[in-house]
């Protein structure tokens, strides 16, 4: 039988991360077309305090691979950050997807009893009493946050894309 934390991370994150991966291709056609700067939709935002479309993907991804790995009690994979095309948040989605397909379903085992603990020893501490917590009420909703908000800053700029481009059944 399958883990439902499993089922309710790694399925979710590479569905939606392949869906993503489709707009950014779109993104690019759009962009290419139109004859516009890629930097006004890579550096979009929606108020001078936001992020930017860039990071929210970056963070995104974190999201993705982040949370299967602590649910699986593996180690946290650290990217640099450091993507300002395209072509690097292409390879940015595709290297996280990599990474969550190879999380093993049986190190699973245990997730919902699994504390976990985030910038431990930080004033910004935050501790998680088990795995659905952390999961349910933490890491699905700000991986949706980030997602959302890319593919809103997108569509804001102009990009053609409808709600089943953003749940990848185009």
């Amino acid at each position: 039988m399958a883990h439902p934390l499993y089922i309710g991370s790694v399925p979710v994150f590479r569905k939606m991360l392949t869906a993503f991966d489709a707009i950014l291709t779109r993104t690019e056609k759009h962009v290419e077309e139109k004859k516009l700067d890629p930097d006004a939709f890579l550096q979009a935002r929606l108020f001078p305090d936001m992020f930017t479309f860039v990071r929210q993907v970056q963070i995104a991804c974190d999201f993705a691979k982040s949370v299967p790995a602590r649910l699986a009690g593996a180690e946290v994979p650290s990217y640099e950050d450091n993507e300002r095309t395209f072509a690097d948040l292409h390879a940015r989605v595709k290297k996280t997807l990599e990474f969550i397909a190879g999380i093993d379903e049986a190190k699973f085992a245990g997730a919902e009893n699994r504390e976990i603990v985030l910038r431990p020893g930080t004033p910004r501490e935050r501790r998680f009493d088990g795995g659905e917590a952390y999961l349910f009420a933490y890491g699905i909703p700000q991986f949706f946050f980030h997602i959302a908000t890319a593919y809103g800053l997108l569509r804001h700029n102009g990009v053609e894309l409808g709600k089943m481009d953003y749940m990848g059944e185009r």
